[in-house]
């Protein structure tokens, strides 16, 4: 019988070979993960290989059997007079069955490639569209075109949806586009058992999927309905598929051709260069009522009699602002998920006819909306990522006239967004790389947007249609700060040992000797003001010098700050500082509206001679100054919606 000691020692051997083992098994994972890793960037390369073989063929050409077809119906039931880039090369690409996928910018004209082609041969359409206004939109669109489409969504009657089900079953119906929400695919049974129907008699010409980007985890509007679609190959088969989007990177792109099970299909690729898009970022006041007041003198003078949105962060923020815009005299509406549909296409559909002169809005509303003549987009606070900032501001200028997309820009924003998205695969890296856009000073912001698209526009593609490229360059400064991360990371050290946690309002207090004071930093305040201490860590926190912290309480998400990856490796960092004013968007850039340019004085207070005319007016007045003792009313504008 074997003794503890000889037992023990056997015990030893084999935690041993375990330990050994266990080396093996990290060496043949890594190994595992690289073939895995290299086969995806194999299969990858053979579907782009495959696509580049097809965007070889001719698809722009005029001698397909149809083409004299396609040339009529643009010009009779569109009215358009010639094809926008890569429209025809989409249309005759799906009219001889490929399976593709169209990138065009927002306002490229994406879904007259689906439209089109619906009216050449006989058959059915399906278009698969992720919002109810993007298909109350089109259907009103061609409804006025004499086309015939029909919409079944979650708003729809009983009995509008039993005759848009009856209507895949019957041979001689004469829609020839059915729009539908993916969650219609993904839910009901009977719909697509009626489309097997359709299809198994040989009407179903396409399927068409807008916002094709929300079928990726890694687009920025992921939607999960849209992984369903992957099994329409195997349900239609020989039925060509048509993805349409306006924001895709390479890797969203590889992503969604295996999510929809065509790999290697044809890739249209617009480039992403909206040159009729001025791009403006201003500096955006801590208080509500000053972001009012800069919101009210756009409205009122710049973009006077202008059609445009306003997006903002939250439903709370449409309404306070939609109200706040109201009570200065300003007609418009406020458009957001929690409304009842009926109001939503009454708000929309009052904004599309010029009742109101904007939409407050949030990001709920404008995929796809069909309103050539939005002179401006201003994001009240920033977008969460490039992708949707780019969709977002895209929906200006579509008539390919001179537009304005402005952003208000605030660190306290950076915080409202990032307590939102950093659960979700790489959200904090896209809000970054939006951050970045903000506090660039010194690069063409189209350069900008061009670098996340992969593509390389140079800065002669902008022709002075950015803020940065239509200042001179003298304003700008750099920063040391390396000086200021050492203070920064002393702070934050000696908030640890206090066991206190700081949120960056606090750190910017603690570095600009306010608050505690044993939170304080122990040397002198910056040189700067604190609104670039906020650029600043805004800017270190992109960097990874410094990182944020997040924290749940039973009400909210909090976002603390602490030191990062980088901050022991400052041995040399730059950050180039270069401001403007808050209004200085009507100065330098020529004026294409109807309204006069209006300097910074105008849009902060009335001119002086404004202010002389009008007491001249009331003082000479009886009808005025006989009410000057009654109590003012508050301005109410069309509440009905």
């Amino acid at each position: 019988m074997s003794t503890i000691k000889e037992l023990e020692n056997k015990l030893r051997e084999v935690e041993k070979e375990i330990k050994q083992v266990d080396v093996e098994l990290y060496k043949w994972r890594k190994r595992q993960q690289h073939l895995h890793e290299r086969k995806t960037e194999l299969i990858n390369s053979i579907n782009t290989v495959k696509s580049n073989n097809l965007a070889s063929v001719d698809w722009a050409g005029t001698e397909y059997e149809w083409s004299e077809k396609v040339k009529n119906i643009l010009q009779e039931s569109f009215k358009i007079p010639s094809f926008r880039p890569k429209q025809l090369s989409a249309i005759n690409s799906t009219l001889s069955g490929q399976h593709a996928i169209v990138v065009m910018p927002t306002g490229a004209g994406k879904s007259l490639c689906y439209q089109l082609p619906a009216l050449i041969k006989p058959g059915l359409t399906v278009v698969i569209s992720p919002l109810v206004s993007l298909m109350e939109d089109q259907v009103r669109s061609l409804s006025k075109k004499n086309i015939p489409a029909k919409l079944m969504t979650s708003t729809s009657t009983k009995e509008e949806t039993m005759a848009a089900l009856n209507m895949l079953k019957d041979k001689n119906c004469p829609i020839q586009l059915l729009y539908v929400t993916p969650e219609r695919l993904a839910k009901s049974k009977r719909f697509m058992s009626n489309l097997q129907k359709c299809h198994s008699e040989g009407r179903l010409q396409r399927i068409a999927i807008d916002e094709v980007h929300c079928c990726s985890q890694w687009g920025h509007d992921f939607r999960p309905d849209y992984k369903y679609l992957g099994v329409l190959t195997n349900l239609f088969p020989n039925i060509p598929l048509l993805g349409l989007t306006a924001t895709a990177t390479s890797h969203v792109l590889n992503d969604v051709q295996k999510i929809l099970n065509i790999p290697g299909c044809l890739i249209i690729k617009s480039t992403f260069n909206r040159p009729n898009l001025y791009y403006k970022i201003l500096e955006k006041p801590t208080s509500q009522e000053e972001c009012l007041k800069i919101l009210e003198k756009l409205l009122k003078y710049r973009y006077n009699g202008e059609s445009g949105i306003i997006y903002t962060h939250s439903i709370k923020d449409a309404e306070d602002i939609t109200e706040g815009l109201r009570k200065r005299g300003l007609k418009v509406g406020c458009y957001h998920a929690n409304m009842e549909a009926s109001a939503r296409s009454s708000v929309h559909s009052k904004w599309h006819d010029k009742h109101y002169q904007a939409i407050v809005a949030t990001v709920a509303f404008g995929m796809g909306i069909d309103k050539p003549d939005v002179r401006f987009v201003i994001h009240h606070t920033i977008s969460k990522s490039m992708e949707n900032y780019y969709q977002e501001s895209g929906r200006a200028g579509r008539d390919g006239k001179r537009a304005e997309c402005v952003t208000l820009y605030g660190m306290q924003d950076l915080f409202k967004v990032s307590t939102m998205v950093f659960s979700s695969v790489g959200s904090l890296d896209h809000l970054y790389g939006m951050v970045k856009y903000c506090l660039n000073g010194t690069l063409c912001r189209r350069q900008l947007i061009a670098q996340h698209f992969d593509e390389d526009w140079g800065t002669a593609d902008c022709n002075k249609m950015c803020d940065v490229c239509s200042h001179p360059i003298s304003n700008v400064r750099d920063i040391n700060l390396v000086p200021h991360c050492k203070t920064l990371s002393s702070i934050l050290e000696n908030a640890e040992k206090l066991d206190t946690k700081l949120t960056a309002q606090k750190l910017l207090d603690a570095w600009f000797l306010k608050g505690p004071v044993n939170l304080r930093n122990k040397g002198k305040e910056p040189s700067f003001s604190r609104n670039i201490g906020e650029d600043v860590i805004a800017f270190l926190l992109t960097e990874s010098y410094l990182m944020e912290d997040f924290h749940y309480t039973a009400y909210s998400t909090i976002s603390y700050i602490k030191n990062g990856p980088n901050m022991d490796n400052t041995s040399e960092l730059m950050m180039p500082i270069r401001k403007y004013s808050s209004f200085e968007l009507q100065e330098k850039a020529p004026n294409h509206f109807n309204s006069p340019v209006i300097t910074d004085a105008e849009l902060c207070m009335e001119s002086k001679e404004s202010k002389l005319k009008k007491r001249k007016s009331k003082e000479s007045s009886p009808d005025i100054s006989a009410k000057k003792s009654k109590k003012s009313k508050p301005i109410i504008i069309d509440d009905d919606d």
